[in-house]
């Protein structure tokens, strides 16, 4: 038993140091620029570790993007819980993300790389999987205060979904990527805004 410990130990840490060398790596170059023979050298594991642990680049790659993903949606809940005001999670935590678009590695992997990597389709449901409830959450939660007019939440919460990912996408591309979070982070205000009982 200690022995199989011992392995599973050790294959662990093989995974967590590839992890952690693709990330740095794609987050510096960018996904086609990054060899495999470079990750294992970086990670100090064979070619073969790899393989035993991803199905090639694009597999690893995608495992970079989800671990992002899930810290992301992590870091997003821990600001918006920061507000006392539960109805203001929605505002709070929407904010939260787009000052994570300022983040060179989340531009590079999560925003520029991961569409054309993985697919639009195979990124939007990644995305989906770790922001949609969070959204809908939030939205529940400031519907419930009577912060927001009452509506299903599901469907608003996709366009308030797609409409971050334009706003991440806009930060991302942008000259002036200060100025284009401050412009965005208004609008997307205003957008909430508008959401609100007359």
């Amino acid at each position: 038993m200690a022995v199989m410990t011992k392995k599973a130990e050790q294959s662990e840490a093989t995974r967590r140091a590839l992890l952690k060398v693709a990330r740095r790596l794609f987050a510096k170059r960018g996904y086609a620029a990054t060899p495999i023979e470079e990750i294992v050298r970086g990670a100090r594991v064979t070619r073969g570790a790899l393989y035993h642990h991803f199905d090639g680049k694009q597999d690893l790659f995608r495992a970079v993007f989800e671990q992002m993903e899930g810290e992301l949606s992590e870091q997003v809940a821990e600001s918006a819980i920061k507000e006392q005001r539960p109805e203001l999670h929605l505002e709070v935590g929407v904010q939260a993300m787009l000052d994570a678009c300022l983040d060179p590695a989340v531009q590079r992997i999560v925003l520029l790389d991961a569409p054309s990597v993985l697919g639009w389709e195979t990124w939007h449901e990644i995305e989906q999987a770790h922001s949609l409830g969070l959204i809908t959450h939030a939205l529940d939660t400031a519907m419930e205060a009577g912060y927001i007019e009452r509506q299903p939440a599901g469907p608003l919460a996709q366009v308030i979904l797609g409409a971050l990912i334009e706003a991440a996408l806009s930060i991302a591309r942008a000259g002036d990527m200060e100025a284009a979070r401050q412009e965005i982070g208004g609008s997307v205000a205003r957008l909430i805004e508008g959401l609100k009982p007359r």
